[in-house]
């Protein structure tokens, strides 16, 4: 669950329904990320296993930013994944790039949610993920709008999964591109959020993406911590999918409150604490989960925490893939970003907590 995040000079953005109100910060743009290629050396993490993730990277955030500006302009309100970051990661050792974007930009209001799309929204996303995928990557596809539509909560499964058919129809010839359902619902009840994410599936496969991998998310933010409290376990073992190709998406902060705005985790244990739960869950259901977002402080406890999760995830057999959130051009000094070359998390997180589990 990310409630804000703060970054100087920032702009506040705002989702709101009748209920609820989320808020999150963007920073200002700053210059074009230069190339970088040079390797990095990964300083040793201590954890007894060799299973490896099929799917490790880092969210490329940037296209969701300016959610009270629709549609908003490239450039000055949103931007897209720099080539020479993804360059960066791929070089690294990196194989998967979490690709948040909105809805509404994508499905302007003015034609729904079952309307045509906007043609250039679509083809900056097509150009990234293109990118992405002949890198030899995988591309996940993220609708960034907690279940919200135009400032509504989307209800109709019959119109949500018309927009995955259709969305899932421009990518249906690339088996690296992986489909991410929803960001993060919040304030929805389990049961409903699990009829929209099935709804999705069915769409998605109905496009003719019979093989690529789709990630669903529960409600209170998907959050691993409350998976077993939420009423997210409840309903989400049911999940069909025809092709047995679904992972359970979820995220996980390592501060007091989960919401990842703080770089003060509880203890250095955490990670994997608040992972237990989850973890104990997807193994009794027979499914797979992938944590689509994580993220901590550069400091001792932090990493440690980051690497005990790691650990227990790839010693668990049941986590197939995390991105950290995250990376982009547009994050600045904020404390969570690995963005190249000069990230607030390059120096520390990403030598001493991600390289080493790759």
């Amino acid at each position: 669950m990310k409630l804000a995040v703060a970054i100087a000079p920032v702009i506040a953005l705002f989702f709101a329904d009748s209920a609820f109100a989320l808020a999150a910060r963007k920073p200002t743009p700053t210059d074009a990320t230069p190339t970088v290629t040079s390797k990095l050396q990964p300083r040793q993490a201590s954890c007894p296993s060799t299973t490896k993730f099929q799917f490790f990277g880092v969210n490329e955030s940037g296209a969701e930013f300016g959610q009270n500006v629709i549609p908003g302009a490239e450039g000055t309100d949103y931007t897209w994944p720099s080539p020479s970051s993804i360059d960066y990661f791929v070089d690294a050792g990196f194989n998967t790039f979490r690709v948040p974007f909105l809805m509404e930009r994508l499905s302007p209001p003015a034609s729904g949610l079952a309307g045509s799309f906007d043609s250039a929204y679509l083809q900056s996303l097509k150009n990234t993920v293109s990118y992405i995928t002949g890198k030899g990557a995988y591309a996940v596809i993220d609708p960034h709008n907690y279940m919200r539509y135009n400032g509504q909560i989307i209800t109709s499964t019959s119109d949500f999964q018309t927009w995955w058919t259709n969305l899932a129809s421009q990518f249906v010839s690339d088996s690296r591109v992986v489909f991410d359902v929803q960001n993060e619902p919040y304030g929805i009840d389990a049961g409903d959020v699990f009829d929209l994410n099935q709804a999705a599936i069915e769409g998605i496969r109905a496009s003719g993406a019979a093989d690529q991998l789709i990630l669903v998310e529960g409600t209170s933010w998907t959050g691993a911590w409350t998976w077993t409290t939420s009423g997210n376990s409840d309903v989400f073992g049911s999940i069909q999918d025809p092709s047995n190709n679904t992972a359970i998406e979820m995220h996980q902060y390592l501060d007091s409150d989960g919401s990842g705005t703080s770089g003060t985790c509880v203890s250095s244990t955490i990670g994997a604490e608040r992972l237990a739960a989850a973890t104990t869950w997807l193994q009794e259901n027979g499914l797979k989960g992938f944590l689509g977002e994580m993220g901590a402080g550069s400091n001792d406890a932090c990493i440690s925490a980051v690497q005990g999760a790691l650990c227990s995830m790839q010693q668990s057999g049941v986590w197939v893939g995390f991105t950290w959130w995250a990376a982009g051009p547009w994050w600045g000094d904020y404390f969570q970003s690995i963005e190249p070359p000069d990230g607030a998390a390059i120096a520390r997180i990403l030598p001493e907590a991600l390289v080493p589990f790759l």
